[in-house]
């Protein structure tokens, strides 16, 4: 089976490349840093549904890729979240927030609508979180 991204995420999101295991994205809303990691293996809807190696390779790409966010972003709280409700397609939001953020202290969904990068942010922000997690990731697009 080959792995292929959910719609939703596709129009909501922006490729910055592939770990290991996921592929990485960012959410094209300039108001948080936020990205997510969707498993590439197709079918998963939850974490417990992957085999235990690649469950323990979730959890690690994870890690680094909040450790990174924090240290790039200087965040106040990392939060990461498997909700699944609009999008069944198991995937993790990895959000950087800061008590003056558009949401604070609230989770972000439904507050305000996004905020799309203009192209020239977005490209420089995918390059700013590659370089970062190089040489683990590699870039796509």
């Amino acid at each position: 089976m080959s792995f292929e991204l959910h719609a939703q995420l596709a129009k909501d999101t922006i490729v910055i490349g592939d770990l290991p295991l996921c592929r990485l994205l960012l959410m094209n809303d300039a108001q948080y840093p936020w990205c997510i990691l969707v498993p590439r293996v197709e079918g998963a809807r939850e974490a417990y549904e992957l085999d235990p190696e690649a469950q323990g390779q979730l959890m690690r790409e994870s890690a680094i890729v909040g450790k990174t966010l924090m240290t790039l972003f200087d965040g106040h709280k990392l939060n990461v979240a498997a909700l699944g409700n609009m999008v069944p397609q198991l995937h993790l939001h990895h959000i950087v927030r800061f008590p003056t953020d558009a949401a604070w202290p609230k989770p972000v969904w439904g507050v305000s609508p996004a905020q799309p990068y203009s192209e020239q942010d977005a490209q420089a922000l995918k390059q700013k979180i590659h370089a970062a997690l190089s040489p683990l990731i590699a870039i796509t697009g």
